[in-house]
């Protein structure tokens, strides 16, 4: 199967790009993999081939990118040429709200924070609600998941148990819920890199390097259930209907802030335990010691996709042969995290941030002034702000930002690692905040 992100990007096998993204081998092929255990899995399970393709085509036009709607639209229409076409009208209806008329024109993520003290980076955006068509395979089911979709791509901070108990309430299942939701992080990501790609390709520049081996007038988010106002009421009714399946931790201690370090992390839906981890789980894992984190447990529900997920990761992050600094990575992280709202991730790669680089208050202005600060320093400015625009939803990175990079003194590899760490936490991001919330961990803990 030739190489999804290359095709996406416009990349041929032999381009110096795709042999400069070479160096990073076990993210390039577990990228693939991902595709293939998320869109292709041999046994699919609960989670149909032509609701992954729905959901994908969904998730693909809500990004703004026509080839990758357009690539998993042809897959939907070998399944089910009428799913295809209802798919293409709802996006009509969502894309026509996605960016609500405030005459800015700013793109997301949108979203409403828990904490007061967030209170004044509140970004109410639009929301998609649907009903399901007796006469096409948009079921009950399915369209759960693509309000589910949407919720990720365009409103991730959003996130709150009564999602997942709506999903459970539609039909989902707890493993089906953490295959959509790999699915949708998953895309956002894969789709993020190739635009990135598609962008480096087309900046005329440096050559390559030798290679080397709510709709508008609508009620905004209510801050308790992170549903829009009037389906507040439907999301009760789930969370009181699913009981004890979707936990809601009412006396939790929630962060007022963004913050380096002490954050943990609780899941709303019920990880696998630890004693009944299968040998495939374990295996998907890749780290033993993961598997008392709830976090790792609870993806183990789909140990194909997390094992290529978690391949993905240490290759984008700690392949240190060549390419960009390990500061520079986590900062380009931070600034992922620190736009889409992820109070946790934020704090575990700031802290790694200062850890490598020593330059605790800059990490922290950035935690402090948001994803706009400036930190005097032409290098992590370039990082910070190619981050933000690969983030935005739909993303706004472009040549500028390339060739701002390129100014700041990044070769192409460098500037692959910059698309690739800030590509995977819009991925990680989308996963910490749809299953789960951080706590402020307390004393010796």
């Amino acid at each position: 199967m030739a190489d999804i992100i290359n095709v996406l990007a416009g990349i041929a096998a032999n381009d110096p790009l795709d042999a400069l993204r070479d160096h990073r081998p076990q993210a390039k092929e577990n990228a693939q993999l991902s595709f293939e255990a998320l869109l292709e899995p041999s046994d699919p399970a609960g989670f149909s081939y032509l609701e992954r393709y729905a959901v994908a085509a969904f998730t693909a036009g809500l990004l703004g990118a026509p080839a990758a709607e357009e690539f998993y639209r042809d897959l939907l229409r070998d399944e089910d040429e009428s799913a295809s076409w209802a798919i293409a009208e709802l996006l009509d209806e969502a894309v026509a709200a996605s960016v609500p008329d405030t005459g800015t024109g700013v793109p997301g993520p949108y979203g409403i924070f828990e904490s007061a003290a967030l209170a004044g980076e509140n970004a109410p955006g639009p929301w998609f609600t649907a009903a399901a068509e007796p006469a096409t395979p948009l079921d009950d089911k399915l369209v759960a998941g693509l309000e589910f979709a949407h919720l990720l791509v365009l409103h991730p901070r959003d996130s709150r148990p009564g999602h997942l108990a709506l999903l459970l309430e539609a039909g989902w299942d707890e493993d089906g819920i953490i295959a959509l939701a790999q699915l949708v992080s998953f895309l956002n990501f894969q789709i993020r890199i190739s635009t990135g790609l598609a962008a480096l390709a087309h900046t005329p520049g440096a050559p390559a390097e030798p290679t080397a081996g709510p709709d508008p007038g609508s009620e905004p988010a209510d801050p308790a259930t992170g549903v829009d106002s009037p389906a507040s009421a439907r999301v009760e009714e789930a969370l009181a209907a699913v009981g004890d399946r979707v936990s809601t931790y009412p006396d939790l201690n929630r962060p007022e802030v963004f913050q380096q370090s002490g954050l943990g992390w609780v899941p709303w839906i019920a990880p696998v335990a630890e004693a009944e981890l299968t040998e495939t789980q374990r295996e998907a894992l890749i780290e033993a010691g993961r598997a008392k984190n709830p976090y790792f447990r609870l993806l183990a529900r789909d140990p194909a996709a997390l094992k290529a997920r978690t391949l993905t990761d240490l290759d984008i992050f700690f392949n240190t042969t060549d390419g960009l600094g390990r500061a520079e990575r986590e900062l380009a992280a931070t600034a992922a995290s620190r736009l889409n709202g992820c109070l946790f991730c934020a704090s575990v790669h700031a802290d790694r941030a200062t850890e490598e680089s020593g330059r605790r208050d800059l990490v922290q202005r950035l935690l402090d002034d948001g994803a706009e600060a400036s930190l005097g320093d032409a290098v992590w400015d370039a990082v910070v702000e190619a981050s933000v625009a690969l983030t935005r939803t739909p993303q706004t990175f472009g040549p500028s930002h390339v060739t701002a990079l390129r100014e700041a003194g990044l070769a192409n590899g460098d500037i692959i690692d910059v698309l690739g760490c800030a590509a995977f936490f819009n991925w990680a991001n989308r996963l910490m905040l749809s299953l789960g919330e951080p706590e402020v961990l307390s004393a010796g803990r």
